[in-house]
C-alpha cells in the first residue's frame, strides 16, 4: 500500500481514501476535517456549495469511525466524503433546486441514490450548487481555474467542488450537457452512464426521456466506485435498468489498445480553433488507435428532436413554478418554456421517436469500435459568468442515453482545462471506462496530459 499519509488527506483520490479508512491508517473525522479545511480555503473564490453544516459532517464521520471500531460491516464508500447537487432530495438538508422559488424547501425524505450512498457508508458532505432548475441561468458558482470564468452547470458546483480539492467525489445530473461541460471547463472527470442504470427517484424531474445521474471524480476508478455504489433496479423510476453486465471496478484489469472512431459532429464546426488544434494533435498522437468515421444520416436531425423533447417536458414539469412565479424566473428559462408550451403533441412524438433509430444507427460504428471519441466542449470554460457555455457536443449522446465520459487531457490557449469525451454502446459502461482508463494512462506517456 503507497504512504497515503504522505500528501493532505483531502488530496488523496476515493480509492487511496477507502484503502487507508479500512486499514486505520487515518480516520473518517481525519478525512473530513480536512476536506472542510480545504473548504475555508478555497470556497470563499469558488462557491460550489449551497449548503454545507460541518457539525453535521464531522457527526456523519464520527458515526462511521464508531462504526469499524465497533468491528460492523463496512461499506464500499465508508467514511468517504460526497457532494450532492442541490436537485437531490436530502431530509436532513435542504433542497432548493437552483431557485427562490424553492427556497428553505425541506424534502420529507431521501432520494433513492442518497439511501444507496449512506448504505454504502459515505459521508454526505452537503448541497452543491446548481443551476436555475438545472437549466441555463448560472448560479454563483465560479471556475477554480480562474475565477472569471465560468465552470459550466448545470451540475457546476458538482464539478468545482471536485476539481478545487474540496471534495473527492460528487454527484450531478445531465440532461443535454451538464456533467460533461462543467468536467471538461473544470479539469476533472464526469461521468454519465447509461440512460436508465442509476435511478432518478428524488431527483428533479426536468425530462423523463432526457434526465441522467453521473458523477464526478479525479481518476477513473474513482468514477467507478462511486457509480457502482449508485447503479442497480429501483421500483420508483419507470425507466429503471438493472445493472451493467460487467463490474465497473473490473476497470482495473488489464486489456489490449483499443479501438476508437473519432466524429467530428456538426458542432465541430463552431468549436474554438485552439480547442480543434488540441484536439487535432491528441489524435495525431494516438495514431492508429484512432479511426475517422462519419456519422450516421439518421443522427443529424438528433439537436433539433432533443431541444424539442426537452423544451416541451420543461413546460410540462414546471407548471406550477411557471403558474406562480414566472415573474421570478430566469428569461432564458421563461423563453424555454414559452417555446415548450407552443410545442405541438405530435412534433413531440416525433421528436421523441427519433431516439431509437437514431441509436441504432450509431449501434454500427460500436460493431467495429469500443469508443467514440469527441470534443467535450467547443473550448475552453468562456470568460465570464452569464452563461455556462455550449452544451452542443454532448447533446446526441444524451438524447440516446448512451454512457460517455469527459477525460481532462489538454489545455486550451488560455491554459485552462478542456476535456475530450468518449462515448459508448448502451450498457457498455465497463467498456468505456476501461477505454477512459487506458487513455488517461496513454497520455502519460504522450506528453498531453494537464
Amino acid at each position: 500500500m503507497p504512504d497515503l499519509l504522505r500528501e493532505p488527506l483531502h488530496s488523496l483520490s476515493a480509492t487511496a481514501l477507502a484503502q487507508g479508512l479500512r486499514a486505520g491508517i487515518f480516520t473518517a473525522e481525519a478525512v473530513a476535517q480536512s476536506c472542510l479545511a480545504r473548504i475555508a480555503e478555497r470556497e470563499p473564490a469558488v462557491q460550489a456549495w449551497a449548503w454545507l453544516d460541518p457539525d453535521r459532517v464531522l457527526a456523519q464521520a464520527r458515526d462511521a469511525d464508531r462504526r469499524r471500531a465497533a468491528g460492523l460491516p463496512l461499506g464500499a464508500l465508508h467514511g468517504i466524503p460526497v457532494g450532492i447537487k442541490d436537485i437531490i432530495d436530502t431530509a436532513d438538508m435542504p433542497t432548493e433546486n437552483g431557485t427562490v422559488l424553492h427556497a428553505g424547501r425541506r424534502p420529507a425524505k431521501d432520494a433513492e441514490i442518497i439511501t444507496r450512498l449512506r448504505n454504502a457508508g459515505a459521508v454526505i458532505l452537503g448541497k452543491t450548487v446548481t443551476t436555475e432548475l438545472a437549466t441555463y441561468s448560472p448560479g454563483k458558482t465560479r471556475n477554480p481555474h480562474h475565477p472569471e470564468h465560468t465552470p459550466g452547470g448545470s451540475s457546476s458546483g458538482s464539478a468545482a467542488a471536485v476539481a478545487a480539492g474540496m471534495v473527492p467525489l460528487a454527484v450531478g445530473t445531465q440532461t443535454n450537457g451538464s456533467i460533461i461541460r462543467p468536467a471538461s471547463y473544470c479539469g476533472v472527470y464526469g461521468f454519465k452512464p447509461t440512460y436508465g442504470l442509476i435511478p432518478r427517484n428524488g431527483v428533479l424531474k426536468q425530462s423523463r426521456a432526457l434526465d441522467q445521474i453521473g458523477v464526478f471524480a479525479r481518476g477513473v476508478e474513482d468514477v467507478a466506485l462511486l457509480a457502482g455504489q449508485l447503479i442497480g433496479a429501483d421500483p420508483g423510476d419507470p425507466d429503471s435498468l438493472g445493472a451493467v453486465p460487467l463490474s465497473l471496478t473490473d476497470v482495473a484489469a488489464a486489456a489490449s489498445p483499443p479501438r476508437i472512431a473519432f466524429i467530428r459532429t456538426p458542432p465541430w464546426d463552431r468549436m474554438d480553433g485552439d480547442a480543434q488544434a488540441a484536439v487535432e494533435g491528441l489524435l495525431s498522437r494516438l495514431g492508429g488507435n484512432v479511426v475517422e468515421a462519419a456519422l450516421p444520416d439518421p443522427a443529424l436531425k438528433a439537436w433539433d428532436s432533443q431541444r424539442t423533447v426537452m423544451e416541451a417536458d420543461i413546460a410540462n414539469n414546471y407548471t406550477d413554478e411557471w403558474a406562480r412565479g414566472r415573474d421570478r424566473l430566469s428569461s432564458s428559462l421563461r423563453a424555454q418554456i414559452e417555446r415548450g408550451l407552443a410545442t405541438v403533441p405530435a412534433t413531440y412524438q416525433q421528436a421523441l421517436a427519433q431516439i431509437p433509430p437514431v441509436t441504432a444507427a450509431l449501434a454500427a460504428i460500436f460493431a467495429d469500435h469500443d469508443a467514440i471519441l469527441t470534443p467535450s466542449t467547443m473550448g475552453a470554460a468562456p470568460h465570464g459568468l452569464g452563461s455556462t457555455g455550449d452544451p452542443a457536443f454532448c447533446t446526441l449522446w444524451t438524447f440516446c442515453g448512451m454512457p460517455a465520459i469527459n477525460v481532462p487531457l489538454l489545455r486550451g490557449a488560455t491554459g485552462l482545462p478542456l476535456g475530450v469525451q468518449l462515448v459508448g454502446p448502451r450498457m457498455g459502461d465497463a467498456r468505456l471506462l476501461r477505454v477512459a482508463r487506458w487513455l488517461g494512462a496513454e497520455s502519460c506517456n504522450l506528453d498531453f496530459k494537464i
